[in-house]
C-alpha cells in the first residue's frame, strides 16, 4: 500500500554556512527521502532556515545591512550548497515566513488556551549600548572561583568552574564592551510537566524513538519533575512578536520547529493541498531526523506541543552522532572544519554521500571521517567495484542492443532481486551501512562474473559475437540492478545509468526484472578515483580560511601561484614563429578505449577518436597516474599530425598532452565543457 510521509531535518541556522558536519543530516535525510520515493511512496522532503534571534540580529548591525538582507544572502548560500550535494527538498522554506507566522500564533493560541503558559519575570545582564539582553555567550569577565580574567559568561576555561553571568566579576558585553546591567524583564514559559504522563507514555512506546534515546530520556528527564520552558524574549529581539505579550518576541526555539509546518504550508500554498492532510491526519507518517544535540527539544517539548495543539505527533525521530575527522572534532586549525562550497570546489559530493552511507546506522553512535579510509572505500566500492562493472561491458555493445532474452547467469541476477527485500529493510530501518555491505556482495559477484567470461578476449573473434553480447546483457543488468539500489545514495549515478542504457529507473522494482533488447549508449566517464592532491588542497583552503577569518580580513585571493613549476621546468627561451605553431595540429578527442601494455612500466595504450570513424592509436607515459578505466569517455587533447612511431609494443599515431615533470605529476588536459572530439585546438 502506497504511504503518504513527510519528512523533515533540522533547520540550518541563518547565521553562518554550512558544513560537512550539517551535511551527514541533510544526506542521511535526502537518502531516506529518495528510498522512499522510489518504492512508490508520495514523501515530502521539508525543511527551511531557522532566520530568527539575537545571534542574526547583532550580525546583521556589524555588518552594517538589514536581518532581512542577511538571511536572504545566507539563504540563497544554503540552497546553493545543498543542491551541489543532490539534496533534494520539496520545500525549503524561511522561518521568517507569513506562513511560519501563521502558524506559530495558531499553535500559541492553543498552548495558551490549554492552560500551558504561565508568566515569571526574569533577571538577566542587559547591554544599556546595544539596548539588549545578553545570553552567556555574549558576556565575559573575571572568573569568581579562581580570579582568571577574560573567561566566557557560564563557565571558566582555566579552572573549569560553572556559574552565572551575574557571577561574573567585572562583567563586560563582547557587543559593545560596555558593562552590562542587571535587569529584569517578563518572559513566558510553557510549563512541560502537565503533559508528563503523556510524555512519558510516547516516549517509552517503543514506536517512535531508538532504544538508547529513550532510556536517556527516562533516567535524566522523565525521573524528575519537567522544567519550564522558556519561550519569549524581551526587546531587542531579531523574529515574531507574540500577539498578546506587546514589545516580546517568540524565542528563536518556538517558531523554529514550527518551520517545519509553515515550510509545508508554503508547499500546500504551491500545490493546491490542505496542511491538514499532512500535518492532521492519521494517513500521513511524520518523520524527523535531527542530531542527538537537540534531543530533549524534539523529543519532549516538541511532542508535548504538537499534542496541545491537535496537530500529528512523529511516528518516529531519527538521531544521529555527531561527525569527526580522522578521529577527532572538526577543527578550524587542522583544516578539518570544511564548509561544503569548499569540499564541493575539490572533490565529487558523490564520494562523501557514498562514505556517509556506507557509515550510518539506526544507532546514534558518533560517525568519523578518516580521510585515507575515505579514498579506499570510494576507490575501491565506487570505482574498482561499481563503475567497473559497467565500464568492462559497455564498450563491446556500444550502439548496440541487448539480448532479446536473458541468458543463463547462473542465477546471479535472480539472486539479486531476491535481495531487494533485505535491502529495502535495511534503508527503511536507517541502516545504510548494512545496505550497502549487501550491495557490494552483489557487485563483487558480477565482477567475477565478468572476469570469469573475459569479454575482451571474445571481441576480435567474429564468431563469438552473440557470446559477447549475452555476457555483456548479463554484465549490464546485474549493473543496472546494482544501481537502482544505489539509488537513493548517488542519484547523477542513477542519470548515468539512465543515459548509457536508454531506459530511465524509475522503481525499487525494476532491480527484480532484466533490461532486455535496449540500445546500449557510448559508455561515459561515471566516477574517477578519489585525488589525495584535492584532498590535501581542500584541507590547505580551509586553513587558509581560518588564518582569513582571525585576521578579519574578508578579501581573499583565489590564486596561489608560486614559482616552483617554473623552476623546475624553466621556458625555453627559443622563440618559434607563427608558421611553426600551426604547423602542430591539436585536437580535441575522446578516449573510446584504454588499455595497460605488456611489458610496459609507464605505458597505457589509448584509442583515440577524431570523431566520426576517425581514431588514433597511442601510447602514453601516464601508467604511474591514471588507471584506464579512469579514462575511457574523457576528453584530451592531442598532436593529430605528429608522425607516426614504431614501438616495441605497436605503433604510436599521435600524442596526448599533459603538464607536469612526470612521476606523480602529471596531468592530462582537458577542453572546456562543450568541445567536441575533432575540434582544433587554436
Amino acid at each position: 500500500m502506497t504511504r503518504r510521509i513527510l519528512v523533515t531535518a533540522a533547520l540550518p541556522y541563518a547565521n553562518g554556512p554550512i558544513h560537512i558536519g550539517h551535511l551527514v543530516e541533510y544526506i542521511q535525510t535526502d537518502i531516506w527521502v529518495r528510498f522512499q520515493k522510489l518504492r512508490g511512496n508520495r514523501c515530502l522532503y521539508i525543511c527551511a532556515d531557522d532566520t530568527h534571534g539575537t545571534a542574526i540580529m547583532i550580525r546583521a548591525r556589524q555588518e552594517g545591512r538589514s536581518e532581512e538582507a542577511l538571511i536572504a544572502d545566507m539563504r540563497e548560500q544554503h540552497v546553493r550548497d545543498f543542491a551541489a550535494f543532490d539534496i533534494e527538498f520539496d520545500n525549503y522554506g524561511s522561518t521568517h515566513s507569513d506562513e511560519n507566522r501563521q502558524v506559530c500564533e495558531q499553535i500559541w493560541k492553543s498552548v495558551t488556551d490549554d492552560g500551558l503558559v504561565i508568566e515569571k519575570p526574569v533577571e538577566q545582564l542587559y547591554d544599556p549600548e546595544a539596548e539588549t539582553y545578553l545570553a552567556d555567550r555574549f558576556v565575559k569577565g573575571t572568573c569568581p572561583k579562581c580570579k582568571a580574567p577574560n573567561q566566557n559568561g557560564d563557565h571558566c576555561e582555566k579552572c573549569l568552574s560553572n556559574y552565572t553571568p551575574k557571577e561574573l566579576i567585572d562583567p563586560r558585553s563582547t557587543l559593545s564592551g560596555a558593562t552590562p546591567e542587571l535587569r529584569q524583564a517578563p518572559h513566558r514559559f510553557i510549563q512541560l510537566e502537565q503533559l508528563h504522563d503523556f510524555l512519558n507514555e510516547w516516549t517509552q512506546s517503543g514506536n517512535h524513538l531508538q532504544p538508547e534515546i529513550a532510556n536517556y530520556l527516562k533516567g535524566h528527564f522523565l525521573g524528575d519533575e519537567l522544567r519550564d520552558w522558556d519561550v519569549t524574549r524581551p526587546p531587542a529581539y531579531f523574529g515574531f512578536e507574540v500577539p498578546d505579550f506587546p514589545g516580546n518576541y517568540w524565542y528563536v526555539w518556538f517558531d523554529a520547529p514550527i518551520g517545519y509546518i509553515g515550510s509545508t504550508l508554503q508547499w500546500c500554498k504551491a500545490h493546491g493541498e490542505s496542511l491538514d492532510d499532512w500535518w492532521r491526519s492519521p494517513d500521513c507518517e511524520v518523520h524527523h531526523f535531527i542530531g542527538k544535540d537537540i534531543t530533549y527539544f524534539h523529543t519532549l517539548f516538541w511532542p508535548g506541543v504538537l499534542k496541545t495543539a491537535g496537530l500529528s505527533l512523529p511516528e518516529k525521530v531519527h538521531i544521529h552522532g555527531f561527525l569527526t575527522v580522522d578521529g577527532e572534532k572538526m577543527s578550524k586549525s587542522k583544516g578539518t572544519f570544511i564548509q561544503a562550497s569548499t569540499y564541493a570546489d575539490h572533490l565529487d559530493p558523490s564520494y562523501l554521500r557514498y562514505f556517509f552511507a556506507s557509515k550510518l546506522s539506526s544507532k546514534v553512535d558518533d560517525l568519523d571521517l578518516n580521510l585515507d579510509e575515505f579514498k579506499a572505500k570510494v576507490d575501491s566500492d565506487l570505482v574498482g567495484k561499481v563503475v567497473n562493472i559497467a565500464s568492462r561491458c559497455a564498450k563491446f555493445v556500444e550502439d548496440k542492443t541487448l539480448s532479446k532474452s536473458y541468458p543463463d547467469d547462473g542465477m546471479l541476477f535472480r539472486r539479486g532481486a531476491l535481495a531487494a527485500d533485505r535491502i529495502a529493510e535495511h534503508y527503511e530501518n536507517c541502516d545504510f551501512s548494512s545496505a550497502i555491505r549487501e550491495i557490494m556482495f552483489l557487485a563483487d559477484q558480477a565482477n567475477q562474473y565478468i572476469e570469469s567470461k573475459q569479454p575482451w578476449k571474445l571481441r576480435k573473434d567474429q564468431l563469438k559475437r552473440g557470446e559477447l553480447r549475452e555476457i555483456c546483457t548479463v554484465g549490464l543488468n546485474l549493473f543496472r540492478q546494482i544501481v537502482v539500489y544505489l539509488g537513493p545514495v548517488l542519484p547523477k549515478l542513477v542519470q548515468q545509468t539512465n543515459e548509457l542504457l536508454s531506459e530511465p529507473i524509475q522503481h525499487w522494482d525494476d532491480a527484480k526484472s532484466p533490461l532486455l533488447g535496449t540500445t546500449v549508449n557510448t559508455f561515459q566517464h561515471m566516477l574517477q578515483r578519489v585525488d589525495p592532491e584535492q584532498v590535501e588542497k581542500m584541507i590547505e583552503d580551509t586553513k587558509d580560511a581560518q588564518v582569513t577569518e582571525a585576521s578579519g580580513d574578508s578579501a581573499t585571493s583565489p590564486y596561489d601561484d608560486g614559482p616552483e613549476a617554473l623552476a623546475t621546468e624553466p621556458l625555453s627561451g627559443e622563440e618559434c614563429t607563427y608558421d611553426d605553431f600551426v604547423k602542430v595540429d591539436m585536437r580535441v578527442a575522446r578516449v573510446v578505449a584504454a588499455n595497460h601494455v605488456e611489458g610496459a612500466d609507464k605505458l597505457l595504450q589509448l584509442t583515440l577518436s577524431l570523431g566520426g570513424d576517425v581514431t588514433r592509436n597511442v601510447f602514453a607515459g601516464i601508467k604511474s597516474v591514471y588507471d584506464p578505466e579512469q579514462l575511457v569517455g574523457r576528453l584530451v587533447i592531442c598532436c593529430a599530425n605528429l608522425a607516426p612511431r614504431k614501438m616495441r609494443f605497436g605503433l604510436s599515431e599521435g600524442m596526448v598532452l599533459a603538464s607536469g615533470p612526470g612521476g606523480k605529476d602529471i596531468f592530462l588536459l582537458n577542453p572546456d565543457e562543450g568541445a567536441k572530439p575533432g575540434m582544433r585546438v587554436h
